[in-house]
């Protein structure tokens, strides 16, 4: 019903916003004379700004042309190289030359969180600087229409598995926030299995692997609604007439509610200077708050099977850190993996995934050696700084890049394992 309302209630403003949009277009005319004045701006920017507020932001573009190589530009052109009715997998392909030494390959496992893969766009224009780069770009599901079926968590580390079954043996991969625990999860299986195509290293960024470790609102908000609460309140079934129609769905755009609501403050401060911004003519400071907000507000829906799953198991029961995640009946045993190298990423100012819960990883994993593994914590930074912005570039990239080098071939092994010194 809330979901109805919800695309009614847009569908009835249209002709608010095509009005609004008008009158900007005029205000904004050079050949109007009232263009130049703060009055016009200040009718343009009104306008405007509530045009912003009541769109729905479609799914933006990666718009990776090119990247820095070598001390050069390359071109970079987007490949859908596996695909699967809740993901495609793409791969940023680059135009070096053959006689190049290969760069190794990474595959960024995007949070399935709300957001679109594309909020990734910096992690990977860093990224591809140094390695062949695929991403998983997530589906909406209110796009996937109901006859493909559920997807649920088991489904999720599924499809990382056979994504790094179709990209081969010394892969590396690099999992943001949420996948954190199914890659996690995922690699543990493949080691248990004697898999070859276990990746070389995994990087774990700011994700709830233990969210009894310094628990952010997030997490105590999960443990004190428990799993019966999100089912009968957040999930609602997808209206005609999108594809996914009747599909029962976590709603992106509640998703995104909760976001804003935890910085409110901060959102409202900046469409004040947005307006500010547009009334003063400042188009640099203008074009950075659209960029962001584009992309911010840009959401999709989750199946209602996976988010349930994953708040029930991550944030509810903590199954991974108390031992006892399955995966479709498979234990899922972290002490299983030998031969994979861990690397871990957090923010010092992380409100999302507190400092501790990532790092929590290494105590799950006790039999990899000592010297494939390490702990980085960025200062100054919060949960979006982990991945992305000039400190990620600058200060963590640099480490990630290091991490997988020192792993570009794998051993492996067949030795005993060695627990880790507490």
């Amino acid at each position: 019903m809330y979901y109805q309302l919800y695309e009614m209630n847009h569908a009835a403003l249209q002709p608010a916003r095509a009005y609004a949009d008008a009158v900007r277009m005029f205000y904004q005319n050079p050949l109007n004379p009232l263009a130049a004045t703060p009055w016009g701006r200040s009718v343009a920017a009104t306008a405007e700004v509530f045009e912003r507020t009541t769109r729905r932001y479609g799914k933006p573009s990666f718009g990776i042309n090119s990247v820095k190589l070598d001390f050069q530009e390359v071109a970079v052109a987007e490949k859908t190289v596996w695909s699967k009715p809740f993901c495609n997998l793409i791969n940023f392909q680059r135009d070096v030359p053959k006689s190049r030494k290969a760069d190794p390959k990474l595959l960024i496992v995007a949070p399935m969180s709300g957001h679109y893969a594309t909020l990734l766009r910096g992690t990977v224009e860093a990224m591809a600087q140094h390695a062949d780069v695929y991403i998983t770009d997530w589906i909406d599901a209110r796009m996937v229409p109901l006859a493909e079926g559920r997807f649920d968590l088991d489904d999720y580390v599924d499809y990382v598995i056979e994504m790094l079954h179709h990209l081969g043996p010394d892969t590396h991969v690099m999992a943001v926030c949420q996948p954190s625990v199914p890659v996690l999860a995922a690699v543990a299986v493949m080691e248990a299995r004697g898999d070859r195509f276990a990746p070389a290293s995994m990087t774990l960024m700011g994700g709830p692997i233990d969210t009894r470790r310094n628990p952010t609102a997030v997490n105590v908000l999960a443990e004190e609604k428990g799993i019966d609460w999100f089912r009968d309140n957040v999930i609602m079934q997808v209206p005609w007439p999108n594809p996914g129609f009747l599909r029962d769905v976590y709603p992106g755009f509640l998703q995104l509610s909760g976001f804003m609501s935890m910085n409110l403050d901060r959102h409202l401060i900046a469409q004040k200077d947005f307006f500010v911004h547009l009334v003063k003519d400042d188009g640099d400071s203008a074009e950075k708050h659209r960029d962001f907000y584009d992309e911010y507000l840009a959401v999709m829906d989750l199946t209602a099977e996976f988010y349930l799953q994953t708040v029930e198991t991550v944030f509810v029961r903590q199954d991974l850190p108390k031992g006892r995640m399955k995966h479709r009946g498979e234990p899922v045993d972290p002490a299983a993996i030998r031969n994979v190298a861990l690397f871990t990423v957090e923010g010092e100012n992380d409100d999302i995934s507190g400092i501790g819960q990532t790092q929590a990883a290494h105590d799950l994993c006790v039999n990899i050696p000592d010297e494939m593994r390490a702990h980085y914590m960025q200062p100054k930074v919060g949960h979006y700084g982990v991945f992305n912005g000039s400190r990620f570039r600058s200060e963590i990239v640099p480490r990630i890049v290091d991490f997988m080098t020192s792993r570009a071939t794998p051993a492996r092994s067949s030795a005993k394992p060695r627990l880790v010194k507490s």
